[in-house]
């Protein structure tokens, strides 16, 4: 499979973009999880908020996550709303969807360091990306959550270097 990958500001994504993206987490967040929240929150119009997605050879969105600035939702900065489709699902895109994720924050903000609010569920899949646990569980939207910290090779303030 032939993806292409963008990363783009929220007034570089065409409106086919902004719809395509917005529907999907709709239909993830929304529906497939049955969870009714406001999935527009003004997050994403920020000038520093960046939009990471790939696409297939027929523009079809394969996945996608939106890396936050520090002080958007944590002191540091973030990656959330990370969403691999349902056709996409079993192609192994979780793994370079959030290095590619991480590698954007680090860039961006190379010294403000990575929090995310993981649900539980997939906890380990984040330990494995680097990433410890920062707080108990706790639900948000009725789903089990838990805030973790990029502790990475990668990540400022850890003692580590690449």
């Amino acid at each position: 499979m032939s993806l292409t990958w963008h990363n783009l500001a929220f007034n570089q994504l065409s409106l086919d973009n902004l719809y395509d993206l917005l529907k999907l987490r709709v239909d993830v967040f929304v529906v497939e999880q049955n969870c009714p929240y406001p999935e527009l929150d003004d997050k994403d119009r920020d000038s520093q908020t960046r939009h990471l997605f790939a696409t297939n050879e027929l523009g079809k969105i394969a996945c996608y996550s939106r890396v936050l600035a520090p002080g958007m939702s944590y002191v540091q900065a973030s990656i959330g709303r990370v969403i691999v489709a349902q056709d996409f699902r079993g192609a192994k895109l979780g793994l370079p969807l959030m290095q590619k994720s991480i590698a954007i924050a680090l860039d961006a903000w190379p010294d403000a360091g990575i929090q995310i609010g993981a649900q539980h569920a997939i906890e380990s899949f984040y330990q494995e990306l680097g990433f410890v646990a920062a707080s108990e569980m706790y639900l948000e939207d009725d789903i089990p959550h838990i805030d973790m910290i990029y502790q990475g090779d990668n990540c400022p303030g850890t003692g580590r270097s690449s």
